[in-house]
């Protein structure tokens, strides 16, 4: 005999919500998360010729890549060990856990005394930022209206550059030899980002939890108690009487998520998904973290670019990264998916096939690379931000933060950590044979990803997350 189930109208009632001033909220105490990113991935770029410089560090270029392979390991570690608990616990609750663990390793970061101490700063720094992911993945998706999930999940991943942007402004005068010594402005560099970081803690205190998190966590009431505060705040923002709700779901008894269940659901029931997300997250985690950890040391050893002068040329690649998702992403929500995906990924890859090929016959200065770079990045900025709007609306909700953790982890391990790496490997050598020879893996990686997509996508623009992926605790 089938277990009784429980009616809600939980996640109809939030994707009929219009936009307003609530979801402004969200997007700016959540999105922050990916402007604290960017900020640590360009300041860790910019001052990368800085740290080979100090005397008290003096880093190698091998070190350099090893340090940013360390900060994606423990984006990585994060990831994992507080996606479990987001799906536990709640949203919620590890929004200033992961916030705080990020605040004080990126402030110990900038009082490094070694390359070890500098190394273990960075890990933690990054797997504060990998806790981040998960738990805020999971709840910006929730949360905002199915009809706008994707345009507006692409601009918040996209605000990653707004932070890589910020940082790059600010290596200009911290890493000026007349303004700073050349062991102070990379400190105060690092210690920024704790600052931006605190302010978030306060914008935090006014969100909810996850009505639909509450639903499938024996907490109907709660959840409607919720959805009720929201559709008042959205009332009062927009002036606007909402329209009744009759769609509804039936949830039957909570699954308890194991490992293995995690397993079945990716492997037998979702394979085809499983796959695609890892292609997906591989491909443009290769190309971002090899490409962007040592562009800062490419600038200053093929074009002799003064270190104080590298955020300068990061700052247009930061904006055309950032103009990317946030002018393309209407078109995930209207011309789909699975097309858009595949046009961008194929773009970029070309685009960076042909920049990586000029680059080796010597036809570029500083400028014109910057220019290719900012070109090709545009394309491959919405790209990677729709790998992770695909990673966190096609799994059940049960698992969103574990799947989007496990995705991230998958990815940047094949494409990320060794990525960095490699690349400082490459730059040691004398000629450009070596460095052209990864951004041509590069660009296969993502061709290959949209030939993916084209064979795997998933058609989920304007649907609801529980009819993209049912719950496993819903009703059949």
């Amino acid at each position: 005999m089938a277990a009784p189930s429980t009616p809600t109208d939980v996640p109809a009632r939030l994707d009929r919500l219009p936009w307003s001033g609530f979801h402004r909220l969200v997007v700016a105490a959540l999105g922050i998360t990916w402007i604290l990113d960017g900020l640590e991935v360009t300041l860790a770029g910019s001052v990368a010729a800085a740290l080979q410089s100090s005397p008290r560090l003096h880093l190698t270029p091998e070190q350099v890549g090893l340090t940013g392979s360390a900060y994606l390991a423990g984006a990585i570690a994060g990831a994992l060990f507080f996606g479990h608990l987001t799906d536990r616990l709640g949203r919620k609750k590890l929004f200033s856990v992961t916030l705080g663990l990020y605040l004080l390793a990126t402030a110990a970061t900038a009082f490094s005394w070694s390359f070890e101490s500098f190394l273990a700063f960075r890990f933690l720094t990054g797997a504060g930022i990998g806790g981040e992911y998960s738990a805020i993945n999971s709840a910006i998706h929730e949360l905002i209206p199915a009809r706008l999930r994707g345009r507006t999940d692409l601009a918040i991943n996209g605000s990653f550059w707004l932070g890589a942007a910020l940082g790059a402004v600010l290596s200009v005068p911290l890493l000026n030899p007349d303004l700073f010594g050349p062991d102070i402005g990379w400190r105060i560099a690092f210690g920024s980002g704790a600052l931006l970081g605190l302010f978030v803690l306060r914008l935090r205190r006014y969100l909810p939890e996850s009505p639909r998190w509450l639903m499938l966590h024996g907490k109907p009431g709660e959840a409607g108690r919720v959805v009720d505060e929201i559709e008042a705040r959205v009332v009062a923002s927009t002036g606007q009487s909402l329209s009744p709700v009759t769609a509804g779901l039936g949830i039957g008894p909570r699954h308890q998520v194991t490992l293995g269940s995690v397993a079945r659901t990716l492997v037998r029931r979702y394979p085809g998904r499983t796959v695609l997300g890892i292609v997906l997250m591989a491909a443009q985690a290769f190309v971002y973290n090899a490409i962007f950890f040592t562009y800062a040391l490419v600038l200053t050893k093929f074009y002799d670019v003064p270190v104080d002068r590298i955020g300068l040329h990061i700052l247009p690649f930061a904006l055309g990264n950032f103009l990317g998702p946030f002018l393309l992403g209407r078109w995930f929500d209207t011309f789909g998916r699975k097309p858009m995906i595949c046009l961008t990924y194929s773009l970029a890859g070309i685009l960076l096939a042909v920049t990586a090929w000029l680059f080796a016959i010597g036809w570029l200065d500083a400028e014109t690379q910057t220019a290719l770079w900012t070109v090709v990045f545009f394309f491959a900025s919405a790209a990677a931000s729709a790998a992770y709007l695909t990673v966190g609306e096609s799994f059940p909700l049960e698992m969103r933060a574990l799947t989007i953790a496990l995705f991230y982890a998958f990815g940047t391990l094949l494409g990320g950590v060794g990525g960095p790496w490699l690349f400082g490997v490459l730059l040691q050598g004398e000629g450009r044979g070596g460095i052209v020879a990864g951004y041509a893996l590069g660009a296969v990686l993502m061709v290959a990803a949209a030939l993916v997509e084209l064979r795997l996508g998933v058609n989920a623009e304007g649907k609801p997350l529980e009819e993209v992926a049912p719950p496993l605790s819903s009703a059949p």
